[in-house]
């Protein structure tokens, strides 16, 4: 037990520095001044303005890893962020609230050897360091003190967490019967009517049956919010011909890239190495009288294809073999051969011919590539003038008139991905943009840049049926053709109601044998198997696929194999099972205790640390 809680306790120990560092990264100590201490008081226990502050940061910083882009705190408010932090840390105030009425204790002799234990606070010969210890706390902006009483509570929560859930294990009875519902087998038999096994074909529809489907499905075809933008963008591509590069230049970067452009002939090469050339020799024999392969060969030295790999390599890279390897034909093995490393058998597995580019033929890649990074370097000098006269009021309209830029009207929503709305950057832009905003320059992941304006916001809305004729129709047709499947599978059914002879209908038709409910069949909708398992012995049911109709009889129950496979299974439902439950009892304990801890919240408090962002 007392093994189990120090294992508890330094987990705990690396979530809590991993959530320090995490939080904090990029900025250092950071505090709030002014007279106001504590967010909320829980029991015996605070949660002070520091806390708040560094857990807010910590899911604010999770969110934009996750994302990519900067968290305003109206948005970490929007969803709902603030709150989160709030009360995590307030179930954390009342759990420690909890352990003090307990009166449970590490004691200072356990608190001392969880410090030293930790890596980041020891020095370069393995032992505790004084100063290591000063400086992680310090980047972290915590006083020792604030440390060791945080790490105090987190080992009495681990003692306190450990004992309300060590033991609980889920009635056997539940887990044999959750096992027996997932680990269950069908054998059935299926039959596959396509719509090219149809007795009628179904026709083109006419315009009067375009319209009814129209109408009668008006949300089908709906547009969905779609934001109308004006924006306007400069791209390197825009000034490439406007620039100038001389040729000293050019040949410059192609003497720096000689590497790329002058690459001698080459081979792709395994080399395998023996002791003595005698053992060598040897294996060289097994190869020709085919009493074994290369790959049996690699195997007895104890090595995998990949140890023995050299991947392209040069007569110089080769040294007194490359004669021999570079004059053998692909798949051929020589040797025994001079390496580094002794006697070596080499199987050539491929041959790259010499490929010298001259300067005349590179010249264009390299004239596009320092004009297209000559004209980032003068977009990113115009971006802070562009900015300054969009602040000064002018309009995109004049921005264009003014400079380089061009300007471009487009119809965003969520699903655009053509043209400027394939950057992350413009995508991310025209999300957040709102009525009223003013245009501002932002950078694009080439080097462009761009500023928008919102012209107008249009609400979901029927599409016109002169622009959805053509999926209009299409719709119809599917929905067709799945009625006339119906309709005759429906038939099929019967016949097979009659005599069962899958044979007798003429279509194509598979067994499948002892399928749990997670088997995969291709060409047959997502829950497929759901409806099988739905089925009686001998019981038939059409079930519609995609652009098919799928006839099935159940064959057979079976119950769980007995396989080591299947027992694992079991036994890993029994786990989760157990798990689940002692940490919901473990939940419940803590809400317990923070109900009766009764938690009280200042509200000036919480609103100065969201203003401090």
């Amino acid at each position: 037990m007392a093994a189990g809680m120090k294992n508890l306790s330094k987990t705990f120990v690396w979530i809590l520095m991993g959530l320090l560092m995490l939080g904090l990264a990029g900025f250092g100590a950071t505090s709030l001044t002014g007279t106001v201490r504590t967010v909320a008081q829980v029991g015996d226990e605070s949660v002070s303005v520091d806390e708040y502050f560094r857990e807010l940061q910590r899911e604010i910083r999770a969110v934009e890893a996750q994302t990519g882009q900067p968290m305003q705190i109206s948005q970490a408010h929007d969803l709902g962020l603030d709150q989160l932090a709030l009360s995590r840390l307030i179930a954390l105030a009342a759990l420690d609230n909890e352990v003090g009425q307990l009166g449970i204790s590490i004691g200072d002799e356990n608190l001392q050897n969880e410090i030293v234990q930790i890596p980041a606070f020891q020095g370069v010969n393995g032992t505790f360091d004084r100063e290591a210890y000063r400086f992680q706390l310090e980047q972290v902006g915590m006083t020792d003190s604030e440390f060791e009483s945080d790490l105090r509570k987190e080992s009495a929560r681990t003692i306190v967490q450990g004992a309300v859930m060590g033991g609980v294990e889920m009635p056997r009875a539940l887990t044999e019967a959750m096992a027996n519902y997932v680990l269950a087998r069908r054998s059935f038999t299926v039959a596959t009517l396509s719509a090219d096994a149809l007795e009628t074909p179904v026709a083109e529809p006419t315009e009067d049956q375009i319209q009814t489907f129209y109408d009668e499905n008006t949300d089908l075809f709906t547009l969905p919010r779609t934001k109308q933008l004006t924006y306007a963008i400069l791209s390197p591509e825009m000034l490439l011909d406007t620039i100038e590069i001389d040729e000293d230049s050019l040949r410059r970067l192609y003497d720096q890239r000689a590497e790329q452009y002058f690459q001698p002939e080459r081979r792709l090469v395994e080399r395998l190495t023996y002791p003595s050339e005698e053992a060598a020799t040897e294996a060289l024999a097994q190869l020709e009288v085919g009493g074994a392969d290369f790959e049996q060969l690699v195997r007895d030295r104890q090595l995998e294809l990949g140890d023995v790999d050299l991947g392209d390599v040069t007569r110089e890279d080769l040294g007194d073999a490359a004669d021999a390897v570079f004059a053998a034909e692909i798949d051929d093995v020589v040797g025994p051969l001079p390496s580094v490393f002794g006697p070596a058998l080499f199987r050539i597995n491929g041959s790259l011919a010499e490929n010298n580019v001259s300067f005349e033929d590179a010249e264009p890649e390299l004239r596009d590539e320092l004009a297209s990074d000559r004209a980032r370097r003068q977009i990113e000098a115009q971006a802070e003038d562009i900015n300054d006269l969009l602040a000064g009021g002018a309009t995109l309209e004049e921005l264009v008139d003014e400079t380089e830029l061009e300007l471009g009207q487009i119809d965003w929503t969520q699903q655009s991905d053509d043209g400027v709305a394939a950057y992350d950057g413009f995508r991310a832009a025209a999300e957040a943009v709102q009525e009223g905003d003013f245009p501002e320059v932002a950078f694009l992941e080439d080097g462009s840049i761009f500023a928008l304006r919102l012209n107008e916001v249009l609400e979901p809305r029927p599409e016109p049926l002169e622009n959805a004729r053509g999926r209009v129709a299409e719709a119809w047709t599917q929905a067709e053709t799945a009625k006339a499947l119906q309709n005759q599978a429906n038939s099929v059914l019967t016949q097979l109601a009659t005599d069962g002879d899958f044979t007798a209908t003429g279509l194509p038709f598979r067994v499948e044998n002892a399928l749990t409910r997670t088997a995969f069949l291709e060409d047959t909708p997502v829950d497929f198997m759901t409806q099988v398992f739905e089925l009686e012995p001998g019981e038939l049911r059409v079930i519609p696929g995609n652009g098919t109709a799928l006839i099935v009889r159940l064959d057979e129950e079976l119950p769980p194999a007995e396989t080591d496979e299947q027992r694992q299974m079991q036994d890993a439902l029994a786990a989760q099972f157990d798990q689940a439950l002692a940490q919901n009892i473990f939940d419940i304990y803590v809400r317990n205790a923070q109900t009766r801890a009764r938690p009280v919240l200042d509200q000036q408090a919480l609103n100065a640390v969201r203003s401090s962002y």
